[in-house]
């Protein structure tokens, strides 16, 4: 009785009874459509205690000191049994099927039992319809009690990664019926299980095999696969048993033996062919056998009509019609003559499993899906034909079955059969009488209703179902339901079934301890929630968030950040190769702080040892002067190698280089993460290649011997030219010019000088020629300085000069209108020193006292 309603549960209604309809759908995708109460489920996962509430969302918090569940126990023999029993497929309504025999496997049988009470593990491999389950079945009825835990038999199918696999063997071996373990616990209660494992449709291998098989090292596996899954490595040790089809004689038998009568010539040369042509496959047999049934059951039907006698008013045919056999094509790919010749409810459970890829609903859904009462007897029809093989706890279409149906015509409604499955699923889910465990299993169904469903219909039943399967701890069908309906959440514009399915998804990813994933899902559920004001959800979501804040925090104080330490003095000296090595920084100043480099601010130094004195001073001096136009590069200097002098500490550092020793055979162990990068890349010892100097970009010219000599040769050309002004000026006349041109003087001390000729301190100094022509006289009120940068102690007075202000050169000079000679004005003469260094900002800083003249 239904716990809630108090009628009938609706999914195991008797074999002859009326399926009811599903109800009307609810009018909002967020709300479950339950009858009666939501369904709320307390789990324990890991070291979390998650409430599963189907509609604010899941709530997560760390168990409390004192109420972890206790060490489950392992189940016993009986109960070991009920749940074998539980696993196999359902029983189905109508009259039991015969049971098929097992022919011409004795030898293959003998060798699996025998390989897995040595405790090793056997790979069987056979293609689809060369019966491997049922020979997983012979097995396991001997295997009984060669193992401590029994014979656990597990469905591999659509398993990629053994995580789902160990937690269903914990669930089949230990008794703890509402706790999913954490990773850890997990490994350490699989390690203690000695069992039988029969794996059958295994689609795994490689390294994920590796880490099943390494999880479990007391338990032996018979894993049942085809040809074309990938192989074990080579180091697993896994022996390796192949399948192959039957011999003409074991065709035969299996073939009288579904037909349940001896064969005919013609039978027998036909079914020759067939093995042939189908490589001995028994399903193809099977098939066969059901081809022939049919056949008899037509031609004898047309037989009882004509011993019959018909009626005035009947119009039935008087002549017989016979049904010959088969033809070879039609014995090979048989799915379309079979599914020709059984019912109209057989034909519609093929077209609904057509749309759901493969997977038949359990049959006391086929009422409501099909239509029809009665079409839960399809199942059987379907299975005694061969179209159907079971799968775990189900039914799915055999090996290339949904191929030929499809090309008949089978497959062109499987938009609409998906639709009406996805709304039928919806409401059978969320059904408060549905236990979680009917739910996960027809988790396949489900998923593949989910996939063709349009978007409305995905939401109602991601809605309804991923609770269900969270409550199941069947998380991989949780996942895979959640991200479906976040997906259709999202094209369908309902912003909170997208915040809700985005907080399970977080939720999830918290408890499997995936933190990046959680945090990224979590904060958008709460950035879509507080979009819709939704208050409950928005604070349900930040303690979850606030948990994985903590668990972040916890793992970074469990593990502590890398950290770099010097390496022995002794391997500074011998190779020129550097490693970085946090040394403390000194300021230069004691008394001034320490400011960090800049613009403006001045690169910390270190001193340079004496073996490298004159190479660390050059580099020094690089720096210096490329300081100004690279301020955001710093250029340190490299580290002797010898031991430096002890400095203060401080609170800040700086990055040294120093050089590292390159090791082929190192005796002892490496401490230091430089030492591990020596063992693991040892550089090469070569000198590196000298690098060309790099020129300079920065206006200025850099300070040295060049600057000197341009800066001798400026003062010169300055001289010169004020000599030779003073000698034009001296020597002219009111009547007559010149004859020839003035005289150059290379006397470098003048005694008089005219103030207009001398350039101004902002002008470059020119390359001092060999002879320069006059230099062009300034205009008046220009002062007068002998070089760049100096301001003279007296000020020359301002007489106007007999030369315009943009004259010609000297040459073509006037003289005076009033014809009175200059008067000689004593200057002050300056000899330019050449240990002379500028600054940056122009100025000369002249290394001795400046001569003056009187």
């Amino acid at each position: 009785m239904d716990r809630t309603q108090g009628r009938t549960e609706q999914h195991e209604q008797p074999t002859g009874g009326s399926a009811p309809a599903a109800p009307t759908a609810p009018a909002t995708p967020g709300t479950p459509a339950a009858v009666g109460p939501a369904r709320v489920v307390s789990l324990t996962a890991g070291g979390f205690a998650l409430t599963v509430n189907p509609v604010d969302g899941s709530e997560i918090e760390p168990l409390r000191p004192g109420t972890e569940p206790p060490r489950p126990a392992k189940r016993d023999a009986a109960a070991r049994a009920a749940r074998t029993a539980a696993a196999r497929p359902p029983v189905l309504p109508g009259p039991a099927a015969p049971a098929r025999p097992l022919r011409a496997r004795e030898e293959e049988q003998e060798r699996l039992v025998r390989l897995l009470g040595r405790g090793r593990s056997v790979r069987l491999t056979g293609p689809s319809g060369s019966g491997r389950s049922a020979l997983l079945d012979a097995v396991a009825d001997r295997c009984a009690g060669l193992a401590p835990d029994g014979v656990v038999r597990l469905s591999g199918y659509g398993q990629q990664q053994p995580g789902e696999l160990l937690h269903a063997l914990h669930a089949t071996v230990y008794e703890a019926e509402r706790e999913r373990p954490g990773r850890v616990e997990l490994l350490a209660r699989v390690r203690e299980i000695g069992a039988v494992v029969l794996l059958d449709d295994l689609e795994m291998g490689g390294t994920a095999l590796d880490e099943l098989m390494r999880a479990t090292p007391e338990c032996a596996y018979l894993l049942a696969a085809t040809p074309d899954t990938r192989a074990p490595s080579d180091d697993s040790h896994i022996e390796e048993v192949f399948l192959g089809g039957l011999g003409k004689a074991d065709c035969l038998e299996l073939l009288e033996a579904g037909v349940g009568r001896p064969l005919t010539d013609e039978e027998i040369a036909w079914a020759g062919d067939l093995r042939f042509a189908s490589e001995g496959l028994p399903l193809r047999f099977v098939q066969a056998a059901a081809l022939l049934r049919q056949r008899d059951e037509l031609n004898h039907s047309d037989e009882d009509d004509e011993e019959e006698e018909p009626g005035v008013f009947e119009e039935r045919p008087r002549d017989a019609v016979h049904v010959p056999l088969p033809t070879l094509a039609e014995g090979a790919a048989p799915a379309e003559l079979l599914a020709s010749r059984v019912s109209e409810s057989a034909r519609a459970a093929l077209r609904i499993a057509c749309a759901l890829g493969g997977e038949l609903p359990h049959h006391a859904h086929l009422p409501a899906l099909v239509g029809d009462t009665h079409a839960d007897t399809a199942v059987a029809e379907l299975l005694a034909c061969g179209l159907l093989t079971p799968v775990g706890t189900r039914y799915r279409l055999a090996a290339g079955v949904a191929r030929q149906l499809e090309e008949v015509g089978y497959g062109d409604t499987a938009s609409e059969e998906a639709r009406t499955a996805a709304r039928h699923y919806a409401w059978w889910t969320g059904h408060a009488s549905v236990v979680p465990e009917r739910v996960a299993a027809e988790a396949d169904a489900v998923l593949a209703a989910l996939a063709g469903a349009d978007v409305v219909a995905a939401v109602l039943l991601a809605r309804t179902a991923a609770p269900a399967f969270a409550a199941s701890l069947h998380w991989e069908a949780w996942e895979r339901v959640l991200r479906s309906g976040a997906e259709a959440a999202r094209k369908a514009g309902e912003v909170a079934e997208q915040a809700y399915f985005h907080h399970e998804l977080g939720v999830l990813a918290l408890c499997e301890e995936r933190l990046d994933r959680a945090r990224a899902e979590l904060e958008t559920s709460i950035g879509l929630r507080g979009a819709l004001a939704d208050k409950r959800g928005t604070v349900a979501g930040r303690r979850a968030l606030a948990l994985v804040v903590d668990r972040e925090t916890a793992g970074a104080a469990a593990s502590p950040p890398l950290r770099l330490e010097a390496p022995a003095q002794a391997a500074l000296t011998a190779a020129p190769e550097a490693v970085t090595v946090a040394t403390p920084a000194t300021p230069a100043n004691p008394a001034t702080p320490a400011t960090p480099t800049g613009r403006g601010a001045a690169a910390p130094r270190v001193a340079p040892s004496a073996p490298s004195a004159s190479s660390a001073l050059s580099a020094s001096s690089a720096s210096e002067s490329r300081a100004a136009s690279e301020a955001s590069t710093t250029r340190m200097p490299p580290v002797a190698r010898a031991a430096a002098p002890a400095v203060p500490v401080s609170a800040e550092a700086v990055t040294r280089m120093t050089p590292v020793v390159p090791v082929t055979a190192r005796p002892d162990t490496p401490t230091t993460l430089s030492e591990v990068f020596e063992d693991a890349f040892p550089l090469d010892p070569k000198p590196a290649p000298p690098t060309a100097p790099r020129p300079a970009t920065a206006p200025a010219p850099a300070p040295g011997r060049r600057r000197l000599v341009l800066l001798a040769g400026a003062g010169a050309l300055v001289v010169v030219a004020l000599g030779t002004v003073v000698s034009l000026a001296l020597s002219s006349s009111d009547d007559a010019p010149p004859a020839q041109g003035p005289a150059v003087t290379t006397t470098p001390t003048v005694t008089a000088t005219d103030p207009t000729v001398a350039n101004s301190g902002n002008d470059p100094a020119p390359e001092p020629p060999v002879s320069a022509p006059p230099a062009a006289s300034p205009e008046p009120g220009q002062s007068a300085t002998p070089t760049p940068g100096r301001s003279p102690v007296r000020t020359p007075s301002r007489r106007p000069s007999s030369t315009p202000p943009n004259s010609a050169p000297p040459t073509a000079v006037s003289p005076s209108p009033t014809g009175a000679q200059p008067t000689p004005t004593v200057t002050e003469t300056v000899t330019p020193s050449p240990s002379a260094t500028t600054t940056q900002t122009g100025t000369t800083t002249p290394a001795g006292s400046p001569v003056t003249g009187g």
